[in-house]
């Protein structure tokens, strides 16, 4: 799992998918927020949050070929998981944009995981 900046560019595909989760779930977590009954979001809004924090750190350690990178890819991949479940029971268009960008992370992180 721990890379070289050698292999940098095989990281790519990776990279782009929780750069494109964690940035899903920030505006889902926003457009949740101006959601008539919010109160009904809060779980969303708590995992949107969560994802988008963990696919950034995720993402950093990947970057960088730490040798955690491994242990913390597999939180990833159980969050994005958890949130495209929450997000894809909400029928709102930035819930289901969510839901479809943790599908992508997670089958992105499960790629590069191998």
């Amino acid at each position: 799992m721990t890379t070289s900046p050698a292999s940098a560019p095989q990281n790519q595909t990776v990279l782009d998918a929780l750069s494109r989760c964690a940035a899903a779930c920030e505006q889902c977590a926003t457009a949740c927020l101006q959601e008539e009954h919010v109160h009904m979001m809060v779980s969303c809004i708590r995992l949107d949050r969560d994802c988008a924090d963990i696919c950034r750190l995720t993402a950093a350690f990947i970057a960088r070929g730490s040798d955690h990178a491994k242990h913390v890819l597999k939180e990833c991949i159980e969050i994005c998981q958890k949130c495209a479940d929450e997000c894809g029971q909400h029928q709102h268009d930035h819930c289901q944009q969510c839901a479809e960008a943790c599908r992508a992370c997670v089958a992105a992180c499960q790629h590069y995981a191998g």
